[in-house]
């Protein structure tokens, strides 16, 4: 599967009343955090199902099989409409050891961001699937809408539930280089975008707006990652960017250069629209929801915004 290769393959809508299933690829969540989630996406009118019941190892919330089967059964249950994250952390990689793509016939929605890079890139890659870069139970959800490190309640069911295309989204950040440039719209966390590098999955950002997010990172760390995905052609042919707010990722040394100014030096002379400090993925800010697989436009002046141009699901 490549961008250029066909449609990409769309979920159903999911409204008031369907069905989410809970996963949790990665690793465990607080009990607390858990419950809060599960009661924010009810009270949205969703019908909530915890289809994966393992026990924690470690930093991984259950063995890789037990990961990777409370992913599938979720994918193949006939009751269950769409799938939602319990968190990140770490650990998702460990699903794509199992083939993971004999079993993927049927598009529904996923739902995450962080650590969920990994499996979105891969859904993408391999099956064309559109996936949603949003909050997860104990990943947003649970904070409420509008709160603080919640997350964007009219993002999130406009992405999920919207059967039609020409929706915008306010990206509430600022522009590195202005300019409107139309793309479809990849990526997410930016270690785990780079750490597709060398895989049978790895990323193909020709003709992408592409997303690039992340938190706890030195400016120098930010600056490494993007070196590489520079050196590795990474940037070649993508039409447009959009950074998020790089919280936790203050520089070393007073005086020394910010996340923003190290974005600006790399990328700018790429010359191509680029926007920076929206509030997607790790973010202290309302979380948006950001669809990944359609093409949208992105309008890099004042906050920036992004038009997408078609549904990101199906009804």
């Amino acid at each position: 599967m490549t961008i250029s290769s066909g449609n990409p393959r769309k979920p159903k809508a999911l409204k008031s009343g369907s069905r989410l299933g809970v996963f949790a690829p990665a690793s465990p969540a607080d009990s607390v955090e858990m419950i809060a989630g599960l009661a924010e996406l009810k009270r949205q009118g969703f019908q909530v199902v915890s289809n994966q019941d393992s026990k924690a190892e470690g930093y991984f919330a259950g063995t890789p099989l037990d990961r990777m089967n409370g992913f599938l059964s979720g994918i193949q249950s006939q009751q269950i409409d769409g799938l939602v994250a319990m968190r990140g952390g770490y650990g998702s990689n460990y699903l794509l050891e199992f083939d993971l793509e004999k079993n993927l016939e049927k598009a529904k929605s996923v739902i995450g961001f962080s650590d969920l890079t990994t499996l979105q890139i891969y859904l993408w890659q391999k099956c064309g699937w559109v996936t949603f870069y949003g909050p997860m139970v104990a990943g947003g959800i649970n904070a409420g809408a509008g709160a603080a490190k919640g997350y964007d309640e009219n993002s999130f069911l406009q992405a999920i539930g919207k059967a039609e295309g020409g929706w915008k989204l306010r990206l509430k950040g600022e522009p590195v280089l202005t300019g409107q440039a139309i793309g479809r719209v990849l990526g997410g966390c930016m270690t785990l975008v780079e750490a597709t590098i060398g895989t049978p999955w790895e990323l193909d950002t020709k003709d992408s707006i592409l997303l690039l997010e992340d938190r706890a990172m030195k400016p120098y760390q930010v600056d490494r990652v993007l070196m590489h995905l520079k050196q590795a052609g990474k940037f070649e042919g993508v039409k447009g960017i959009v950074l998020g707010e790089f919280p936790e990722s203050a520089p070393a040394v007073a005086g020394a250069p910010t996340v923003k100014e190290v974005c600006a030096r790399i990328l700018r002379p790429l010359g191509i629209p680029i926007v920076f400090g929206a509030p997607v993925g790790h973010t202290p800010r309302p979380m948006l929801t950001i669809p990944l697989g359609i093409k949208a436009r992105l309008d890099a002046d004042g906050e920036g915004t992004l038009e997408y141009l078609e549904s990101a699901v199906g009804t």
